[in-house]
């Protein structure tokens, strides 16, 4: 019978229950001067043809590569090393099954939660948190439609009591039509909440001089929206989103709202962003579960190509094959 593991942070379809010695030949890995850990466990190599493979394990088969490389390109925010560039989010979902589906195919090992809705007095099964798997997922409390610096602040303060973290994706909201920020309201949010110890994420606008305004003031990431929340028009302002991945290094530049399908996310990554956050595209879709597995495949293409260079952008052809003895 089929099952379904995790292995390296993909999933993959196995024919059968397999020993750890026969997953690495399945996948043709090599055998000497390996480590592999399952669930969270390292397996000794004297175990390998004894321990199997159950269906939903997490498996990491690593080795040794030389010191800066650069064959790692780990995402870093704040000194914490996600495996995943691809944040998502826990609103809009047909249930909280469908939910946990997507989170499982997209990937992802951060998701954003709305501090206001979550009902910590719920019996256990009943709340969102419940079907996070916190193991796997760290999660990033949201000032979700918080207007005012103060709405704001104490959203973020009541996230961390509820015991969820010190981090905040920061949103100070200033218009109600269109959810764009409010970059006045949001700097001085930003400079209160980095002197209480918080990691900072704000939602901005893709302006640079407010980007830097909000680094100045501690925030621990950038995040530009692509376009207007949940209206899928993917990315809007190419060049503006291009200066600011130019600009700004000191922190990531995470790609936030906007996105509506895989090839969106792609053109965020190959823009030069770390990572890219989105809710509607995936929880909207037709297949939630589905678009979040394309979600995660378009996040780690577009950052590989980011890094290999495209080509220059020619007006006229230039023949890839060459001319020289041509018939």
């Amino acid at each position: 019978m089929k099952i379904e593991i995790r292995l390296n942070g993909e999933t993959h379809e196995l024919p059968q229950s397999l020993s750890i010695a026969q997953l690495l030949d399945h996948f043709e890995l090599p055998k000497d001067r390996v480590a592999v850990e399952r669930n969270r466990s390292i397996v000794p190599k004297r175990e390998w043809g004894n321990v199997a493979v159950s269906a939903g394990d997490e498996l990491e088969v690593v080795h040794f590569v030389g010191g800066g490389s650069g064959a790692d390109d780990p995402f870093v925010v704040a000194g914490r090393t996600f495996k995943s560039r691809l944040i998502v989010g826990t609103g809009k979902y047909p249930s909280t099954t469908v939910m946990a589906e997507a989170h499982r195919r997209s990937g992802t090992d951060m998701v954003t939660v709305a501090v206001r809705r979550i009902d910590l007095k719920a019996p256990k099964g009943q709340s969102l948190i419940d079907f996070i798997d916190r193991e796997k997922i760290f999660i990033l409390p949201n000032t979700a439609a918080c207007y005012t610096v103060d709405d704001a602040i104490r959203t973020a303060r009541l996230g961390r009591e509820a015991g969820l973290s010190n981090w905040v994706k920061l949103e100070v909201i200033g218009d109600e039509r269109t959810l764009f920020p409010d970059t006045a309201a949001l700097i001085e949010a930003t400079k209160i909440l980095a002197k209480e110890g918080f990691v900072v994420l704000p939602y901005t606008n893709d302006d640079l001089i407010v980007a830097r305004r909000l680094i100045d003031a501690g925030a621990a990431a950038i995040m530009p929206l692509g376009a207007p929340i949940g209206s899928g028009m993917g990315i809007q302002n190419i060049p503006g989103i291009r200066i600011l991945r130019e600009m700004i290094t000191e922190v990531p530049l995470i790609v936030d709202a906007g996105v509506g399908t895989a090839s969106d996310a792609t053109i965020a990554m190959e823009l030069g962003a770390d990572g890219v956050l989105m809710n509607t595209a995936i929880a909207g879709a037709q297949d939630p579960g589905a678009m979040a597995e394309a979600m995660n495949y378009a996040v780690k293409a577009g950052r590989l190509a980011y890094r290999s260079g495209r080509i220059q952008r020619k007006l006229y052809a230039t023949a890839s094959s060459p001319v020289e003895g041509k018939i």
